[in-house]
């Protein structure tokens, strides 16, 4: 080439390259996720993981073999497309069932939804709901995508905590004791309020919300016309004889609430990621069209599993054999089972009401694991961190479900699964007994 001349493909290079910004404005701030970091760590250190928070037992025998069934069956449609908002055999199961526990005569195609999993329920509800300065209540300590999902919406998340009071006579601590505080919550509405996120049982505290605390938030909801999306997920994962209300049967909140339920949590088969909503027509239809603008359909065979796992529950309805009973019995063998295992090294449970899920109290592990003032993390960050490296054992911060704001307020928690085998219950006792050895010295 001659002296000062470049070849095109130069320029055409240095043209191609981007000087503005790629990402939309939305995804600023919002763009880490703690479980890409925690399953990473898991990974690497956990001999025991009762961290994330998916079962590790099987679904049960029927749904499995009407998953055999499907899949070998003659019926090849199963393997196509299907209805977009949710297949025909499913809607059906579900609207029959949630008429049932909502006291509303369900219309299939309008009334209920199929998404994938109740993470997209979430997604497609505030995204259809919520517009550029829209406030969103969000109850701390909250699921981790609430307020991702309200921020990538334009919409401003207004955090109000439930608050721990300390139980009498020595007593455990029960998810119950974390309350909200009526005329905090009343300050946290406005003429912008557009929406608040409930989800009773409540991830992580396990809390089940009384009829009163919901009636309260109903109350507000109707003053200020807003909307419930209420994330009832952990519906059947209920303890002790726990009354499960749905915020949706109280007077006035038909019309304003959308319920997000999950057959992963209901079935333990979280990854076929089916999830559902449930509502009026007048709040479906928006988000409907959320749904047919991203996913549009959703796995044709994995709904018609689970249609025929509603029908089999249909027709043992309330009986000893339901699927739905049996469950939550064997899941309260194991919270008890684990609660014991942390007592006994020096924690402190707090006694879940529902879920998989129990926080612990860490305070009385400062001699062992010390607090460092000023420190850019949570003290409960550092102590599940030096506790996975450590003893292998694998849980996860309660800081990680709450604003930035608030982190620090509530750091002496850690949140373990203990929808578990027996074997990973009992292989987590004896981490915590050698643990326990070692704090007591020689």
């Amino acid at each position: 080439l001659p002296l000062g001349k470049a070849p095109s493909s130069f320029f055409l290079s240095s043209q191609a390259k981007m000087s503005r910004p790629v990402q939309a404005q939305r995804l600023e701030g919002v763009d880490k996720n703690l479980w890409v970091e925690y399953v990473k760590l898991a990974a690497t250190y956990a001999k025991v993981n009762l961290g994330q928070g998916f079962p590790d037992f099987p679904p049960p025998d029927f749904l499995k073999e009407a998953f055999t069934r499907v899949v070998r069956g003659e019926d090849h449609t199963v393997h196509q497309y299907t209805r977009a908002f949710g297949h025909p055999p499913l809607v059906k199961m579900l609207a029959q069932l949630y008429g049932k526990l909502l006291g509303q005569d369900l219309d299939p195609m309008s009334n209920v939804m199929v998404t994938v999993g109740a993470y997209q329920a979430l997604f497609c509800c505030i995204q259809a709901f919520v517009d550029k300065g829209d406030e969103v209540v969000i109850i701390e300590p909250f699921f981790d995508c609430y307020e991702p999902m309200v921020r990538m919406a334009g919409g401003t998340p207004v955090f109000i905590p439930l608050r721990p009071k300390a139980p009498k006579d020595g007593k455990l601590m029960s998810s119950a004791d974390w309350q909200l505080d009526p005329a905090e919550l009343a300050s946290k509405f406005s003429e912008r309020t557009k929406a608040l996120v409930l989800n009773s049982p409540n991830n992580p505290l396990g809390k089940v919300y009384s009829r009163a605390e919901l009636e309260l938030i109903a109350d507000l909801c109707m003053k200020h016309d807003a909307l419930c999306i209420s994330d009832e997920v952990y519906e059947w994962l209920i303890y002790d004889g726990r009354e499960n209300v749905r915020i949706a049967t109280l007077p006035g909140m038909w019309d304003r609430t959308v319920t997000i339920g999950s057959a992963g949590k209901t079935f333990n088969v979280t990854g076929w990621k089916v999830g559902w909503t449930v509502g009026p027509n007048q709040l479906l239809q928006h988000v409907r069209t959320m749904h047919q603008n991203s996913v549009y359909h959703c796995a044709t065979p994995t709904q018609e599993v689970v249609a025929q796992g509603f029908q089999r529950e249909l027709e043992h309805y309330g009986k000893p054999d339901s699927y739905f009973i049996q469950l939550p019995r064997e899941l309260q063998q194991k919270r008890d089972q684990l609660i014991q295992s942390l007592v006994a090294v020096g924690m402190k449970p707090v006694v879940p009401e529902g879920t998989y899920f129990l926080v612990a109290d860490i305070s009385e592990f400062k001699s062992e694991v010390p607090d460092v003032p000023n420190s850019d993390k949570p003290y409960d960050s550092r102590f599940a961190n030096w506790m996975l490296k450590n003893k292998g054992l694998a849980a996860i911060p309660l800081s990680t479900f709450y604003c930035e704001a608030h982190k620090n307020n509530y750091s002496n928690f850690i949140r373990f699964c203990f929808a578990k085998e027996d074997a990973t219950l009992k292989a987590a006792e004896d981490i915590l007994q050698k643990w326990k050895l070692e704090k007591a010295g020689p």
